[in-house]
């Protein structure tokens, strides 16, 4: 036996809804926003930041190290190098600086995707900061929130739930369609 049950349709219902159909019309409107950037894409964008931040610090930094004469290697002090501490200032200026002023860093622009705040049009240096410091510290010292955007629905990185930013896609949009139900005017009637 089956455990599908076909139940008779109820024609009170199909009357109420035909006649709601007669007094309602149906407004249709298409809604296009960007779409969210999920992890591979971000991921990519990422390696290339890390390229650009490695190039940066062998072309600048390692130079002017060398050339004062200031160890690269052998911390003396809870393995940090002065060389060291300048990398973490740098990458902490790109990622924040990037992000305040284009909403992107350069891998972010060369995989088309940019960080917007949830809330408002132009993310603030308390976002920024939180986001790219605070945030980006607790992420890449446990992994593992990077990979909350397989997860979460809107894709969101932890940092990005610290901060309330999205990183979406600057030239693909997502369409929806947003259903308004207007009541129309029927012509009055003339009185004798």
């Amino acid at each position: 036996m089956s455990d599908f049950h076909e139940y008779p349709r109820n024609p009170v219902n199909e009357a109420t809804s035909a006649e709601r159909s007669a007094e309602y019309d149906q407004q249709d409107t298409e809604l296009f926003r960007p779409k969210l950037a999920g992890f591979w894409i971000r991921f990519w964008a990422y390696m290339i930041d890390l390229i650009v931040l490695f190039a940066i610090g062998g072309l600048f930094i390692k130079p002017i190290f060398r050339f004062a004469d200031i160890s690269i290697s052998n911390p003396p002090f809870l393995l940090f190098t002065p060389y060291k501490i300048t990398i973490l200032l740098l990458f902490l200026l790109y990622f924040a600086l990037m992000t305040k002023y284009m909403q992107q860093t350069v891998g972010k622009i060369i995989m088309g995707i940019k960080v917007v705040p949830k809330y408002g049009e132009q993310l603030t240096w308390g976002v920024v900061l939180f986001r790219e410091v605070i945030g980006r510290f607790i992420s890449k010292t446990l992994l593992i929130p990077y990979l909350l955007v397989i997860f979460m629905p809107k894709k969101e990185a932890l940092h990005d739930l610290f901060a309330d930013t999205y990183v979406v896609s600057e030239n693909t949009f997502e369409k929806k369609i947003s259903q308004r139900y207007e009541r129309e005017q029927l012509p009055e009637r003339a009185t004798l």
